[in-house]
């Protein structure tokens, strides 16, 4: 009897899990459902309350709209430039910082990388107008480093591979000045190798977080051939009026690119994620 209760009791707690997965992923996949629902509207339809959650007839003229409103092809280039100079910018710098905390003793380690701890409690928002203001002294607004700029240096890259190279042994590294490398050979033939899979998650949270930045591609450049996806998007919300169907039509071209990463690097984020969870 005491056997068949727990199976019973397991049973339903097996039963209820599956129930709140399912909510779950339900309240996840309805907004998308209903972008995609709303950009087959026609103005009416999507502002009509109580709202309609189908189309009495589709409107496939609103992709077309979409494409004529905005210049994808530059938005899409400055998009992918974007997110590859600060993918590549956040390994080299990050593996390199993160090493040297993990593994080097140098004068004033400890003051650095609290600066790096303090910077990644603080909100980003309050390094846009410094950093702005070192751009347009320069004359760097208005181009596509202004896009890359904030991503030089990634605080959260430093600290993430630096918990990284922290779990490597020191034996390695000993060994490797046993055999006659020397620091740098040490870093890029021997440890950089074993964060294969730190750097992969940086990479993917890096795009991902590159990708949907959308406040300094506003601020930096005003040109709408200069501007990224998402800051393009931003200027189809009119101040009076917006054409919900064609903004939700355009966000469906810009969800094309990472959904796309996804699916091809589904397996490495996926990765990534338990990898930040049991840092």
């Amino acid at each position: 009897m005491k056997q068949k209760s727990i199976k019973g009791s397991r049973n339903v707690a097996t039963i209820l899990t599956y129930v709140f997965l399912i909510l779950g992923s339900a309240i996840m996949i309805f907004p998308f459902l209903w972008m995609i629902l709303t950009s087959l509207k026609s103005l009416a339809e999507s502002t009509q309350i109580p709202p309609t959650i189908f189309p009495a007839v589709p409107y496939f003229s609103n992709f077309a709209d979409a494409l004529t409103s905005l210049p994808f092809a530059n938005l899409y280039v400055n998009t992918i430039l974007m997110v590859l100079a600060r993918v590549i910018c956040a390994i080299v710098f990050s593996s390199m910082a993160g090493y040297a905390f993990a593994k080097l003793n140098f004068k004033g380690k400890n003051l650095l990388f609290t600066l790096i701890l303090v910077q990644m409690m603080m909100p980003s928002q309050i390094f846009v107008i410094p950093q702005y203001e070192m751009l347009a002294s320069v004359s760097m607004t208005e181009s596509i480093f202004a896009l890359v700029f904030p991503g030089l240096v990634s605080a959260f890259g430093t600290f993430f591979l630096r918990q990284a190279y922290l779990g490597i042994p020191n034996e390695i590294g000993e060994a490797a000045y046993l055999d006659g490398c020397n620091q740098w050979q040490a870093f890029t033939k021997v440890m950089l190798p074993l964060t294969g899979t730190s750097v992969a998650a940086l990479t993917i949270f890096t795009a991902v977080f590159a990708y949907a930045d959308l406040m300094w591609p506003l601020v930096v450049n005003t040109d709408i051939n200069l501007m990224t996806l998402s800051s393009g998007l931003a200027t189809l919300k009119g101040q009076f009026m917006t054409n919900y169907p064609v903004l939700m039509a355009g966000s469906l071209f810009a969800m094309v690119p990472m959904l796309i990463l996804y699916l091809i690097f589904q397996r490495q984020f996926i990765e990534g994620i338990a990898l930040t969870g049991g840092k």
